[in-house]
């Protein structure tokens, strides 16, 4: 295989692995969200969001130029990709290959930043639900309390 393309693949590796490395942390964040008090989950969403933040501006350039490649990719005519072939037109088709890898790594970057934003949602969702069931053990406490008042009152 050329340099090219023992380069391209080690980079797209590297890149899957990183991708790997964010479900494993992911999984394992969802799974040990339910053990965690309140202040601590609050605490690792503030974290995600400061991360999703700094983020924000290259997730933005990297989906507008996903786009592009996208739209480029589109207007790319399979004809003249076999024609260039045919023709032995080695620039033509190294500047395609190079655009596929830039498509490449652009995707797996939306790849891991779009798993962070899934993070998280995941613990402000946890965080909602234990709101949620906070409120409702603190009105049936309520509930029972002005039962136990009324009752104790009438006697």
């Amino acid at each position: 295989m050329s340099t090219a393309i023992d380069n391209f693949t080690k980079n797209l590796h590297d890149n899957l692995e990183a991708v790997e490395d964010r479900v494993k942390s992911l999984r394992e964040s969802i799974q040990s969200a339910p053990k965690k008090t309140q202040l601590e989950i609050e605490s690792q969403i503030d974290e995600a969001k400061v991360k999703l933040d700094a983020k924000k501006r290259d997730f933005d350039d990297y989906r507008a130029k996903l786009k592009a490649q996208f739209e480029e990719k589109e207007s790319e005519v399979k004809s003249h990709v076999q024609e260039w072939k045919t023709g032995r037109k080695a620039k033509k088709l190294e500047h395609r290959a190079d655009r596929a890898e830039n498509h490449a790594a652009t995707a797996t970057f939306l790849a891991i930043t779009t798993l962070e934003e899934a993070e998280k949602a995941t613990l402000e969702a946890i965080a909602a639900r234990l709101d949620a069931e906070a409120a409702t053990v603190t009105t049936k406490k309520e509930q029972c309390d002005f039962v136990r008042s009324d009752f104790n009152s009438q006697l």
